[in-house]
């Protein structure tokens, strides 16, 4: 928890400031299914989440959040990701926004980035809002990314780039009740961009995670070796573990937070994390899933694999948003769409199959490489 960060509000929670570490998660309901998303949001509350974030991607998600933000007293935050004009809908029903700075670029392409983040800081004034510039290395600002090859290093560049960009900006509006998130599905690549982050802005507090840290245990080794350091550095001061499980077991994204932030009070902090077989990269389940076999999915690449010693990376990504960029990165990836898994090999697309015969197809992928 950084002191040197300034304290925002959000709702009837604090960040920032040396404060405790606040934990988060996200509903993986549809947020049209209203009594779906409002349990979740209120069961992830008892479970100890001081903020719930929901994704709006439509008119109708974010006219839902009339009747959810009626019926839970949990904090609420918006995830936006395509349409940042949605933020005027969803601002008056929640206490936070999230938008990500790599996909501004698809609403109004012939509209400047800084246009439109004014809107969104305006909105957030208006309705008494925070405002988390939500920055992710799958899913970077085409003009930060090209004409560089789709390397990851370069994508950390990028991804600081950008989080420095958008907090000046922001500044330049009068607005100071924001946070920032640099993620990676990398380890290092979190600890390297955040300690960066926090050393050229002290006073901005940051949101920790290591995003599609996949599926348990792993997932919860990987996040404690890409966030546990930080913390007891004293950078971050909200977090939230993505593990890829399905909506009734979020909760266990708060236990895994409370593991991290316990065991650096406790001085326990694990400082590296090496994959023993194969690395798994997988998004954690929320509202954009297009299929729910996905969890089901990551479950079968992992049987799959089993225990070979390969120094290979697979990603299993649910959605749309950070799905290209992170299949782009790995050796094979899975990229699930309604009724069928795109099925990649580096950024070279090998064909799209059916969930049922997807495993079949990477198997034979690892086995004979030359296909």
């Amino acid at each position: 928890m950084s002191k040197t960060s300034r304290i925002i509000q959000i709702g009837t929670a604090k960040i920032g400031g040396g404060l405790p570490i606040l934990l988060q998660s996200m509903a993986a309901t549809k947020t049209t299914d209203i009594a779906k998303t409002v349990e979740t949001c209120q069961r992830l509350t008892d479970a100890g989440a001081g903020l719930v974030r929901v994704a709006v991607d439509t008119f109708h998600d974010a006219e839902a959040l009339r009747a959810i933000r009626k019926q839970t007293t949990a904090n609420l935050s918006v995830d936006l990701q395509e349409n940042y004009r949605l933020a005027e809908i969803a601002a008056p029903f929640v206490d936070k926004i999230r938008y990500n700075p790599g996909h501004l670029h698809h609403a109004e392409p012939g509209t400047a980035w800084q246009t439109k983040v004014e809107r969104i800081v305006q909105t957030v004034r208006q309705h008494d809002c925070a405002l988390r510039i939500g920055v992710n290395c799958g899913s970077l600002d085409p003009a930060l990314t090209t004409p560089a090859p789709p390397q990851e290093g370069n994508n950390i560049d990028a991804a600081i780039q950008s989080a420095l960009q958008h907090a000046e900006f922001v500044d330049s509006l009068n607005f100071d009740r924001f946070c920032v998130s640099i993620k990676s599905s990398d380890p290092k690549a979190v600890l390297f961009a955040n300690r960066q982050f926090a050393a050229k802005r002290p006073d901005v507090p940051i949101h920790l995670g290591l995003t599609e840290a996949g599926l348990p245990p792993v997932g919860i080794e990987k996040s404690r070796a890409a966030l546990e350091p930080l913390l007891a550095e004293g950078i971050g001061d909200t977090l939230r573990v993505s593990l890829t499980v399905p909506n009734d077991r979020k909760a266990e994204e708060i236990e895994a937070g409370r593991l991290i932030v316990n065991n650096v009070a406790a001085g326990t902090v694990l400082t590296d994390w090496q994959p023993k077989c194969v690395n798994i990269i997988s998004c954690p389940s929320c509202a954009r899933v297009e299929n729910e076999q996905f969890v089901m999915l990551a479950e079968q690449v992992r049987e799959a694999v089993g225990s070979m010693e390969v120094p290979l990376t697979i990603a299993v990504m649910g959605c749309r948003v950070n799905g290209p960029g992170e299949t782009d990165h790995a050796d094979i990836g899975l990229w699930c769409g309604k009724t069928s898994v795109n099925l990649k090999r580096g950024s070279t697309l090998i064909g799209s199959f059916d969930y049922g015969e997807v495993i079949d197809k990477m198997m034979d992928m690892i086995v004979k490489p030359q296909l």
